[in-house]
């Protein structure tokens, strides 16, 4: 049996630096306010404090998949594996991604992932685009073969947004939902329902809201998920709705969101994973127990009311960046075990 980790990041706002010579120019005018002051060695500051945390994961060896969001665009990504890899050397990472150029602010959703591990094929890549009259996200899929041959299709989500209030912009999210669900059931029908699917990524929503239940079929009730017969999702995150941290000055207590607003917590950063994952009923399977926060101690505010660090952008002052700090969400993560052979 081989173990692998497959990992989410929301890495809040990866953009280059403010002379980014390979902008798209439209995003030029949208984002020059937040990166007013946005320097070479903020950029690389804030690359180095991601790259920190990620080689931390699988206890220092580093995710087998990343799944990540709000990243500007290939290139910030090529940099950010340089760091990873010069700081793995048993890896060798590259990146599945498609440029959205359909957001209003042009933030994009990836997989880093290891290429000893695994590979990608081009053909088996699609965007799905969740649209709105203000901007749109994606849903990114690709399918990832073994070195023993086994596909698992993995789909990274970054939903609409809350902006303009979590009722109004609800319908968005169902929107994305049912995107997410129909393509669950499109590769259930096009690969057979034995093909491990696993979806996670910033969904906006919490766990019991209605786009993860009904429109997604994203349940809370495991028995239901490995005794049904249709496209249904079991919803890792009711694994840790509450987790214990230690914070950055070595004080220990419980947190009950991967992202803190206005000192709320929320559970937007979930792992979805489909009826093989969970019966082995193809070559891969979650590992019991292991779906958890990836909150590593320095990144953990001491404040009561804050979750995760954030490293911020300068939006022209360079007082708004914590150059401590690292993403304004906590990864997640779940342990997959693949059985050997080929399916």
């Amino acid at each position: 049996m081989v173990q692998h980790l497959f990992a989410f990041w929301n890495v809040e706002n990866l953009f280059g630096p403010e002379d980014h010579p390979h902008r798209i120019e439209w995003i030029k005018a949208r984002v020059r306010g937040d990166l007013r002051g946005w320097t070479r060695q903020l950029y690389e500051r804030k690359l180095s404090q991601l790259s920190r945390i990620i080689v931390q994961m699988k206890g220092g060896a580093g995710p087998d998949v990343l799944g990540v969001c709000e990243v500007e665009d290939g290139f910030v990504l090529a940099d950010l594996v340089v760091l990873l890899n010069a700081a793995l050397p048993d890896r060798s990472y590259g990146v599945v991604h498609a440029n959205n150029e359909r957001d209003k602010r042009g933030i994009d959703t990836a997989f880093i992932y290891d290429t000893g591990a695994f590979s990608v094929d081009p053909d088996l890549i699609f965007n799905h685009f969740v649209l709105r009259r203000t901007g749109t996200r994606d849903i990114l899929q690709a399918t990832f073969q073994s070195q023993a041959g086994n596909d698992i299709v993995m789909l990274c989500n970054h939903w609409p947004s809350r902006s303009g209030g979590a009722l109004e912009s609800a319908g968005f999210r169902a929107t994305a939902g049912e995107t997410l669900g129909y393509w669950h059931q499109r590769i259930r029908e096009e690969c057979g329902s034995d093909m491990p699917v696993l979806a996670f990524g910033d969904f906006n929503d919490d766990p019991f809201d209605p786009s993860l239940r009904y429109n997604a079929v994203a349940w809370r009730e495991r028995g239901d998920v490995e005794r049904g017969r249709s496209a249904q999702f079991y919803n890792l995150a009711w694994d840790y709705l509450r987790f214990p941290v230690t914070d950055n000055r070595g004080r220990e207590r419980m947190l009950d969101g991967t992202l803190y607003y206005r000192g709320d917590g929320n559970l937007f950063d979930q792992i979805l994973v489909g009826k093989p994952l969970l019966t082995g009923g193809g070559s891969y399977q979650i590992v019991d127990g292991t779906a958890r926060v990836e909150a590593f101690a320095e990144m953990v505010s001491p404040s009561v009311s804050q979750g995760p660090i954030r490293f911020g952008l300068p939006k022209g002052n360079v007082a708004n960046v914590d150059t401590d700090g690292y993403s304004d969400h906590f990864p997640v993560s779940v342990t997959v075990e693949e059985a050997d052979g080929i399916s």
